[in-house]
């Protein structure tokens, strides 16, 4: 349904924000790195404040550029960051598969994320760095389990060998494209037929999203 797009002279009919959060060095920036240019940089320093890049995307013969917004995991960053919620229709919560903690703290993200942006925002779990198998610390059950429980997507990826990134970004998109289009469609219908309705397209989309589907739809995938 969707296909990457890089013509700058493509008029825009839909702009989603997504936020990546979680621990500082769980690889947030090398997966929007990867997403954005398919570039790893084994020197990349920590996110001061915060970064971000766009994608444009094709789906269903419209243009969806998404603007990806890197928000830094250090403490002394947290009260700037937090402002950078608002107006997100996703999120991807990164942790290290390595590193136990830093799955134990997606929990107080989560609750940082609901407390600053719409309680509708299409979420997803990522384990991040599953090349680092042979010193996994999460094991994917109990992210599954964690994801299933909140009602999130849920991923594994390596942002070093690619895998699952892309799939993992477009998943987020493609879920709010979804939720968004409808929205859009309702509307159509309901001007046609002398509604009061307003119609999204060709705006940036900061509005709130319907609820997500019920967990029993929840989708995992993992590498």
């Amino acid at each position: 349904m969707s296909s990457l797009q890089g013509n700058l002279n493509q008029e825009i009919d839909y702009v989603f924000k997504v936020v990546l959060i979680g621990d500082s060095a769980v690889g947030k920036s090398q997966l929007l790195a990867r997403f954005s240019r398919n570039e790893f940089n084994m020197e990349s320093k920590a996110t001061i404040g915060v970064e971000f890049q766009t994608k444009t995307l094709v789906m269903d013969h419209k243009t969806v550029k998404t603007q990806v917004w890197d928000t830094a995991g250090q403490e002394r960053y947290r009260a700037v960051t937090s402002a950078y919620y608002r107006g997100a229709v996703g999120a991807l919560l990164v942790y290290d598969i390595s590193k136990r903690q830093t799955f134990e703290h997606v929990s107080k993200w989560l609750d940082e994320l609901r407390g600053h942006a719409d309680k509708n925002i299409v979420l997803m779990l990522v384990g991040n760095k599953s090349d680092l198998g042979s010193l996994r610390a999460v094991p994917t059950e109990d992210a599954k389990e964690f994801a299933e429980k909140e009602n999130l997507f849920f991923m594994e990826t390596s942002a070093l060998d690619s895998t699952n990134v892309e799939s993992t970004f477009l998943t987020v998109i493609t879920e709010i494209y979804r939720i968004i289009s409808k929205k859009s469609l309702v509307a159509n219908e309901e001007a046609e037929t002398g509604g009061s309705s307003t119609l999204l397209m060709g705006t940036e989309i900061t509005v709130p999203v319907p609820e997500p589907e019920p967990k029993g739809s929840f989708k995992c995938c993992s590498s």
